[in-house]
């Protein structure tokens, strides 16, 4: 589906942001025109991967099936996707490509390992994400930023949540705390307490992280990655995800199982914290369906019971880990169209007001690709982007490499 406000008379910078989440089903591109605090989007639209590029994308991921020369050659493949995506996001919503100043990709994470592994005597925190930047500029003749995790782990980060620097910008409030709820393949919370500056001072000012270092984020633990999963597993490939959580909503949660997958130590852990797939992937899904047969649990018993897990991950999380229940909500992310996760969640935390980001303008699906175009906005002006008090870095940094155009 696009969307888009072709013919406005540009203000500002436009910017190009291009996400690829874990569920590694396509590339979101979203054209955003940011002037001073103000961002507008122009245009939208997902372009799902092929399924033979997905089944390949998801073999990189697996460290056990992974080669070197596939990886190499599929980070320039997706370059070209990448590319290709913005070009053909500008022909359908009548931007002309060179009005685009810059273009922000985050890349298909293939690996991210925040813990890090011990070498010579210190531990190196490690991420890679795909996409050749170089290919994205040479064929758009655009300036690329990407690459945005590895400043922030060099810098004593987790490498993510990086998206919550975007959230601060887009939905801080003066008189409501808020939490912007992202349920993506892995779900994502940025909590922003009541801020009575919001909208007083510029883009480029401090205050996203020097003034307000109670703004936390955090992985609260899977999204969508195990209902998908499982829906895949369970359907034969007939199906890739829930639809409208039509399928958990004909089934029975089984509490028994629910209990013990709220086990995982993930979830014990205090921020800052991140996850993916390498915690709740293709091996965490194998391990769910071995339980639901010997369970005898149905398609739709298994699912209900992975979408309450994600539920009650995210409404666990607040209760432990925020400093306080917040007055709203603001969904995002593909999970937002599962009205039965919604239900849940509502049903979790009652006294909290849930809304979406369409109600302020930026689609639920956009809303991270809407996210690295102004990360990549603020690499240009030179401006730290990224949040100590959420990566847990020692210091603020400008993330991201920069490609210039042609």
């Amino acid at each position: 589906m696009s969307k888009s406000k072709a013919g406005s008379k540009k203000k500002g910078l436009w910017v190009a942001g291009l996400m690829s989440g874990t569920s590694a089903d396509g590339v979101d591109v979203a054209i955003v025109e940011i002037h001073g605090r103000k961002v507008r989007v122009l245009a939208f639209e997902t372009f799902p991967y092929s399924a033979s590029l997905r089944k390949s994308i998801l073999a990189l991921c697996n460290p056990e099936a992974a080669r070197v020369d596939d990886i190499c050659h599929f980070n320039h493949v997706l370059g070209e996707v990448f590319a290709e995506a913005v070009i053909r996001l500008c022909n359908k919503s009548g931007l002309p490509l060179d009005s685009i100043d810059l273009i922000g990709s985050h890349g298909q994470t293939i690996w991210h390992h925040p813990q890090g592994i011990r070498y010579e005597g210190e531990v190196i925190r490690s991420t890679l994400q795909i996409g050749e930047p170089c290919r994205i500029a040479q064929r758009t003749g655009i300036t690329t930023v990407a690459d945005f995790r590895p400043r922030d782990m060099a810098a004593g980060g987790e490498g993510a949540p990086l998206v919550p620097y975007a959230d601060y910008v887009l939905f801080s409030d003066k008189k409501l705390c808020r939490t912007v709820q992202n349920i993506g393949g892995i779900a994502n919370v940025t909590y922003l307490p009541v801020c009575e500056n919001h909208g007083d001072c510029s883009h480029s000012c401090s205050c996203g992280h020097d003034a307000h270092p109670e703004v936390l984020a955090f992985d609260t633990g899977p999204g969508n990655m195990v209902i998908d999963g499982l829906v895949r597993r369970m359907t034969k490939g007939r199906r890739h995800y829930d639809r409208g959580g039509a399928m958990a909503a004909k089934g029975m949660v089984h509490e028994g199982l629910l209990k013990e997958m709220l086990r995982h130590p993930f979830l014990r852990r205090k921020p800052p914290k991140s996850t993916g797939r390498e915690q709740f992937g293709q091996h965490y899904c194998e391990w769910l369906h071995g339980q639901a047969r010997k369970r005898k649990l149905s398609p739709e018993d298994m699912i209900a019971t992975a979408t309450a897990f994600t539920a009650s991950t995210i409404a666990a999380a607040y209760r432990k880990f925020l400093p306080a229940m917040p007055d709203e909500m603001i969904l995002c992310g593909g999970g937002s169209h599962n009205a039965t996760l919604v239900s849940m969640l509502q049903s979790q935390l009652p006294d909290v007001r849930i809304r979406t980001t369409d109600e302020f303008g930026i689609s639920v699906d956009a809303k991270e690709a809407v996210s690295f175009a102004i990360l990549a906005y603020a690499t240009i002006q030179g401006i730290a982007n990224n949040l100590p008090s959420v990566t847990g870095a020692d210091e603020p940094v400008i993330l991201g490499k920069i490609v210039p155009g042609v």
